[in-house]
């Protein structure tokens, strides 16, 4: 084990934004240990304050489900794959086709670009407690990080599944609402996987040191690329369908179970 890649929500970070002392020393006795610890999340940079305040993580996270490298130390975007907004409303327009009554937003580097009717007060809580501008009809000089479309009258996966394949040539598309139909799009062939796979290779890092935790279909090829890829006992189906381990539920510290294991292992080892 010579890297830990966590996802955040829903894996070590709960609804209240919270992680737990035991998880906390887990991946501080990583760190101690010489053990690289990266998270890879779907939150954009604004988002990552439990990570500095209650962890004290000062390293490089992977955001915007690898859209973005971000260094929490000097506040600084390392690496961006960024989307067109042509894209993007290519994209709405084919989405609208199907599901006439979806709304959109727009993660960029420098805010959050909300259509009309997207964010009510769950939504809003959901991503953070955004504070929104105006969705607007052209982006000029703005490329966004992450597309976002939400629908009120089918399930997160029933959007996916018939979204994702009319959109495929445009963006890559996935979720990690549990309860809330919210698509995620990024440039097509970018998932945490990918970004992932780079920052471990830049350290010399291969996939079979690598463990991985995640909970969502936002986690599928991060957990499959990892030597060692536990989706929680807590996720959706489709994260423990495609890791190869499965760590305890979110609410029993699975992650922390997990690494304590690990580090007792290698300490014997």
């Amino acid at each position: 084990m010579r890297l830990v890649a966590s996802d955040m929500d829903g894996t070590v970070v709960g609804h209240d934004g919270k992680m737990s002392e035991r998880t906390i020393r887990a991946f501080r006795a990583c760190v101690d240990a010489g053990v690289d610890v990266v998270f890879v999340t779907g939150r954009p940079p604004r988002w990552l304050h439990p990570l500095r305040d209650q962890l004290g993580h000062t390293g490089t996270v992977i955001c915007s489900n690898g859209a973005l490298t971000y260094d929490l130390a000097s506040e600084r975007v390392l690496d961006a794959k960024l989307l067109a907004p042509e894209s993007i409303y290519a994209a709405r327009d084919i989405i609208r086709g199907l599901f006439p009554a979806a709304t959109f937003a727009a993660e960029t580097i420098s805010g959050f670009k909300v259509e009309s009717g997207f964010a009510d007060a769950a939504t809003a809580e959901l991503l953070g407690g955004l504070t929104a501008q105006a969705f607007e009809e052209s982006l000029p000089g703005e490329e966004i990080v992450k597309f976002m479309a939400r629908e009120r009258g089918v399930s997160p996966d029933d959007f996916l599944a018939v979204v994702r394949p009319a959109v495929a040539h445009l963006v890559s598309t996935t979720h990690s609402a549990p309860s809330m139909a919210l698509l995620e799009m990024a440039l097509p062939d970018i998932n945490k996987s990918v970004t992932l796979a780079q920052y471990a290779g830049a350290r010399g890092i291969e996939a079979a040191d690598v463990v991985a935790f995640g909970d969502m279909p936002n986690d599928v090829q991060m957990l499959d690329w990892a030597g060692h890829g536990y989706a929680m006992a807590s996720g959706h189906p489709d994260a423990l369908a495609a890791a190869n381990l499965m760590a305890p539920a979110f609410e029993e510290d699975g992650v922390a179970q997990i690494l304590e294991q690990r580090l007792a292992a290698l300490r014997t080892a």
